[in-house]
């Protein structure tokens, strides 16, 4: 697909990627209005306009040629393909949507519609904020621990903050933190691919932190073919 992409394997028959800021979609790709909830949407059509999806996070299908897509700026994209029932999710998990635990959410209206085995399926957290970046308040902190995450695999406390900079502080590992979401609701290790890109310090990818939150989006698509 080319330079101006990040392709993900999921195997035959699945079209996972995120373009880089520069790039243009290669076809059209259903998209819902997000609002950081832990909403999850079954998507039957490719026509599907996003004024139908007001209010959701995390979209599903296994209709072949529909492309589903997770807006992002710094917030993780979650990309899911279930190999034994042909179904696959987009799911946006900015830090709120984490604590909401949506991926999981997704995996189990997977499970009600298509009869999903979380054994099945295949994980691609993409670009997003990484945890050198992602500097957050006790607040945040809080929000995590009360939700019962390992604070201990997700926090580090990186001590005086430095005014005008990630250093120092409280730091959250969004990635690291759905991944333990995902490894919980019984998607083995091993098919779980962190992407490492940090898009705070990639400019090749929005980055809401840096750039402004009206700044553009990284649509992370996946599409069965």
């Amino acid at each position: 697909m080319g330079s101006e992409f990040i392709e993900y394997s999921f195997g035959e028959g699945v079209a996972a990627f995120t373009p880089t800021r520069w790039a243009s979609l290669p076809f059209p790709v259903v998209q819902a209005h997000q609002v950081h909830s832990d909403r999850v949407e079954v998507v039957y059509s490719a026509d599907t306009p996003t004024e139908e999806l007001e209010g959701v996070d995390a979209l599903i299908t296994n209709v072949p040629g529909v492309a589903l897509g997770a807006r992002t700026a710094d917030c993780v994209p979650v990309l899911l393909y279930d190999s034994g029932h042909r179904a696959i999710a987009a799911v946006h998990s900015g830090w709120k949507g984490t604590v909401l635990k949506i991926a999981q959410k997704a995996l189990l209206v997977m499970k009600e519609t298509y009869c999903t085995s979380p054994s099945d399926v295949k994980a691609v957290i993409g670009p997003s904020i990484g945890p050198d970046s992602f500097q957050v308040g006790s607040e945040v902190e809080e929000a995590f621990a009360e939700a019962g995450f390992p604070m201990d695999r997700i926090l580090s406390d990186r001590g005086s903050r430095i005014p005008g900079s990630m250093a120092g502080g409280l730091h959250i590992d969004l990635w690291e933190a759905n991944r333990w979401i995902l490894e919980s609701s019984g998607v083995p290790s091993g098919n779980i691919l962190v992407s490492g890109i940090d898009t705070y310090t990639d400019e090749n990818f929005w980055s809401a932190r840096r750039d402004g939150s009206t700044c553009g989006r990284n649509i992370n698509v996946i599409k069965l073919l």
